[in-house]
């Protein structure tokens, strides 16, 4: 399979007045197409006109004719309908590159607000002949990332847009284009993928100390925060301490050598609480609340999460970093 080219981040969308009727007409066409992550290309959603070059083409093909009627040049008729031929040739050809054609879009990966979303579209060939130069892009922009696909073979292309606020996004419309092999005509689709991205709220930085840590129930104790954001379930290492209680994460970020203190994790609890998050603005809370996800992920600490509706338990690892964070972009 040939490298893919890399991809670039995305030009902004034209604009276009919504009421003119390109775009009213443009939105209804848009409307109609299917949503799937898997496009097949056939003649019925595969388009083709002439390019500029194309239309200097027609013109010039126009003039050799009347030129050659008018003095009779039987060399003035050959090379017309040479000329001719080979741009007709060069359509058929064309519209072959991408016909019989599929496009696969691997699901979006989550990203924090203010990040680009990546889209990796594999491009799937299951004809012998190799397909060239073909480009595919959001619907609007002009930045492409091109790819030759071998013979019953795969390529890989990445395009890239970004979401404007955290919450659940759906992927915009995709276009894949070739104009190969002459350049006298474009041919295009149109793609509307079902996936949508998941856009978690950017972590706030500085991040806030950890909060401080509530008893279990039935303790009585009550837990604290280190001033430096550590909860006190964490502890230095002391000589004897089994293995399975040093937390190597944040070893390997610090080189510091810390313990669970098993005592405090017996007694107390983290909980993230949004009503806990400080006097400050919705979007502003969720953003301390990531930093704190993140940080308790880092630290190794069992914790749970707060919000207007939703509670979730206590728990750690990738799995329950990465539900507290979906909760966080829902909210």
């Amino acid at each position: 399979m040939p490298a893919a080219p890399a991809h670039q981040a995305p030009q902004a969308m034209k604009k276009e007045a919504p009421w003119s009727p390109r775009a009213r007409l443009r939105g209804w066409w848009h409307a109609r197409l299917p949503l799937t992550d898997t496009w097949h290309l056939t003649q019925r959603n595969v388009y083709i006109l002439p390019t500029r070059a194309g239309w200097m083409l027609a013109a010039t093909l126009l003039v050799l004719l009347i030129a050659a009627i008018n003095y009779q040049l039987n060399l003035g008729y050959l090379l017309t309908f040479l000329l001719a031929g080979c741009a007709a040739a060069g359509m058929v050809v064309g519209h072959n590159t991408l016909r019989g054609l599929s496009l696969h879009l691997q699901p979006p990966q989550p990203l924090f607000a203010g990040g680009l979303a990546v889209l990796q579209i594999k491009l799937a060939n299951a004809r012998r002949a190799p397909r060239h130069a073909i480009g595919v892009a959001l619907e609007g922009t002009d930045h492409w990332a091109w790819a030759d696909v071998p013979g019953q073979g795969e390529s890989t292309v990445q395009v890239s847009f970004k979401p404007p606020r955290r919450g659940l996004h759906r992927v915009p419309l995709l276009t894949a284009e070739t104009r190969y092999p002459l350049g006298t005509f474009r041919v295009w689709t149109v793609w509307r993928p079902a996936a949508q991205a998941l856009v978690y709220p950017a972590p706030e930085a500085p991040p806030q100390p950890l909060p401080p840590g509530e008893p279990r129930a039935g303790t009585g104790l009550a837990g604290g925060a280190r001033a430096s954001g550590e909860f006190d379930g964490v502890r230095g290492y002391q000589r004897g301490d089994p293995m399975k209680l040093i937390v190597w994460k944040k070893f390997a970020k610090s080189g510091e050598l810390v313990a669970r203190d098993t005592v405090h994790m017996q007694r107390q609890e983290l909980w993230l609480d949004f009503a806990r998050a400080g006097q400050v603005d919705t979007e502003t809370r969720l953003s301390r609340l990531a930093a704190w996800v993140l940080a308790a992920d880092a630290q190794g600490l069992d914790y749970g999460l707060r919000l207007p509706g939703v509670e979730i338990a206590p728990g750690g690892g990738a799995a329950h970093r990465m539900r507290c964070l979906e909760a966080l972009a829902l909210a």
